[in-house]
């Protein structure tokens, strides 16, 4: 019997242009105002490469360890204003198993005067791991994509929180 992917999917309506929101994908202080990473390797443009970095957390899970480490990947489809595509997408947890193989999409669309970005990760396996993976990733992304709601719509958190 074949293996469902596990997948995660959420879409938040920014006003922005499609242009800033996908850039926010690519630009290393971005990334850093919203997706909190401390370092990133992002070249927006087919088989190009999407490599970005955590700070390890404080704190360990009981399945996946300490989280934190790096997600990279393979820009297979760049259409600026539009959509990216990454295969081959893997995170490098710091202190347990790879996970992946994975894609992501990510996709905007005018809607008025603001731009629904639509996220969907999917993965390759449904273990125990994949599952604690997924429930975390899930809640991860929808207060990442919120952050980048708060950033391009207000240049940042007025609390200095983020």
């Amino acid at each position: 019997m074949a293996v469902r992917p596990l997948t995660f999917e959420h879409s938040v309506l920014i006003t922005a242009a499609p242009d800033a929101v996908l850039s926010a994908f690519f630009d290393p202080a971005a990334l850093r105002a919203w997706w909190d990473t401390v370092g990133s390797v992002t070249v927006p443009r087919p088989l190009g490469i999407y490599a970005v970095e955590w700070q390890n957390t404080p704190f360990s899970d009981k399945l996946l360890g300490t989280l934190g480490g790096v997600f990279y990947g393979t820009v297979m489809e760049y259409r600026p204003r539009r959509e990216l595509f990454l295969a081959d997408a893997y995170w490098l947890p710091p202190e347990s198993e790879p996970f992946g193989p994975m894609a992501l999409e990510v996709s905007c669309r005018v809607e008025g005067p603001a731009t629904r970005v639509r996220v969907r990760q999917s993965g390759s396996d449904e273990g125990a791991r994949w599952q604690r993976y997924y429930a975390l990733i899930a809640a991860g992304w929808e207060s990442s994509l919120d952050a980048l709601k708060q950033h391009l719509e207000h240049g940042g958190d007025p609390t200095g929180s983020r």
